[in-house]
This record gives structure tokens, C-alpha cells and sequence, in this order.
């Protein structure tokens, strides 16, 4: 139980740390475009970093990950709403492990 404690003592101070360096090292806005272009862009690789690998590891077969992934890129990238996106995706991966299981 004590090494827990100093565990979580450590644990939340590095993640305030992280939060409230920024705050303290930049006082005033960033002007210079290519900076704020570049950490515009940060949370979106971030989270594609944390969601493709669990992609392609939700389902039994890559195949199907891979199908739902390319239905859900395309229905993305024709601007529907992130419901259908997700349910369109769910729903490609599931008609494949269908598929595969029916050849199979």
C-alpha cells in the first residue's frame, strides 16, 4: 500500500507537470505559422497513434479489421457524421468475419 501511494505521488505529479509546463514556459501567443501548424496536428496523430493498432487487433482476422477500417475511411472521407461512420465500420467487419467464416 505504500509503494502505491509513491507511486500515484509520482505518477500525478509528472502529469501535471507535462499539463502546466506549457503554461509557464509560454506566456504570450505563438506567432511563428509553422509551430502552430505543427501542434494543430498533434492531437490528431495522437489519437490515430493510440486507435490503429487497436484496430487491426479487434477482430479475429486483420482482413475484416482492414474492411471495416477502409468502409469507415471512405464514409469519413464523404463527410457523414461519426455515428454512421462507426456503425457503417462495425457493420463491414462484421459481414467479413461472416464471409471468411462461411468460406471457411
Amino acid at each position: 500500500m505504500n509503494d502505491f501511494l509513491i507511486y500515484l505521488i509520482i505518477l500525478s505529479g509528472s502529469t501535471y507537470l507535462i499539463r502546466a509546463l506549457p503554461f509557464a514556459l509560454f506566456k504570450r501567443t505563438i506567432e511563428n505559422k509553422f509551430v502552430r501548424s505543427f501542434l494543430s496536428y498533434i492531437p490528431y496523430s495522437v489519437l490515430a497513434a493510440m486507435t490503429l493498432p487497436a484496430i487491426f487487433y479487434s477482430t479475429g482476422n486483420v482482413a475484416s479489421s482492414f474492411a471495416g477500417l477502409i468502409l469507415g475511411c471512405i464514409f469519413a472521407y464523404k463527410g457523414k457524421g461519426l455515428t454512421l461512420v462507426a456503425l457503417v465500420s462495425c457493420l463491414g467487419a462484421f459481414a467479413t468475419e461472416l464471409i471468411i467464416m462461411l468460406l471457411g
